[in-house]
């Protein structure tokens, strides 16, 4: 059986993935804004001084920061990213999270994707 390209091609889009969070005082605020196949996208909004303490992830993630700055500890190393930055964590690497300033990220978890 043939599969028209629709059925085999879903275009998913957001126009502006910050306006769906704001940055509250002394919080950190998360949602999930895309769920598809093959991945999930969630966006955090940190106050200054918050953070995801260390974990570790089930499968490997992205994190881009889309707005403000954050410091990113992993084991002994400690890398700091701003607007336009990003980093790739694998599977089960122990990880930490501070807002340096006011901030916006996205989280890309890679999910397999289904056959």
């Amino acid at each position: 059986m043939e599969q028209s390209n629709q059925d085999v091609f879903e275009l998913h889009s957001i126009d502006d993935v910050t306006s769906l969070v704001s940055i509250q005082p002394e919080a950190t605020v998360s949602r999930t804004v895309m769920s598809t196949e093959g991945g999930n996208i969630v966006v955090f909004a940190m106050d200054k001084g918050q953070e995801l303490s260390e974990h570790t992830a089930a499968m490997p993630v992205f994190v881009q920061v889309l707005q403000g700055k954050v410091t990113i500890t992993s084991g002994d190393k400690k890398t700091e990213l701003v607007q336009g930055g990003l980093v790739y964590f694998p599977v089960r690497l122990p990880h930490a999270v501070l807002a340096e300033e006011p901030t916006i990220m996205m989280l890309t978890m890679n999910t397999a994707a289904r056959a």
